[in-house]
């Protein structure tokens, strides 16, 4: 194990480096404090977070008129908030404990949220009868 802990804060730099084109993440390298570090991506969490039930509310507007389709849409989000938490918390389990655990979660969880965020918008922007789009044009 303790060659594990030696690599985590490397391992965690590396992720937030890494992180999905957030500026936001970027700047949480530059962190001078591991609760600093800690702090900033629980912020752009935060922020994605805002940005999902955005677009999620847009999503679900659209479905006003389908209330079947609506009601699979809560279902799926549901599913995909328990699958999140519970992928985030399974490949982050060597952290548990450690200081740099919260903040591994933290960009798993922005990370995630910034890919669901993708899907969701991309489903406002189907083309005119794409039968394979749940979502009808606006």
């Amino acid at each position: 194990m303790p060659k594990l802990r030696a690599t985590l804060p490397i391992m965690a730099i590396l992720m937030i480096a890494g992180a999905t084109g957030t500026a936001t993440a970027q700047d949480c390298n530059d962190a001078p404090t591991q609760a600093e570090m800690t702090e900033c991506v629980a912020k752009a969490y935060e922020e994605a977070d805002r940005k999902l039930n955005e677009s999620y509310g847009k999503v679900t507007s659209r479905l006003s008129d389908l209330p079947e389709v609506k009601t699979r849409l809560t279902k799926a989000q549901r599913a995909w908030i328990s699958f999140r938490d519970a992928e985030c918390e399974f490949s982050n389990a060597q952290a548990g404990g450690g200081t740099l655990y919260a903040t591994l979660i933290n960009q798993c969880l922005t990370d995630m949220t910034n890919q669901r965020i993708e899907a969701l918008e991309g489903f406002l922007q189907c083309e005119e009868g794409d039968i394979s789009c749940p979502v009808p044009r606006d």
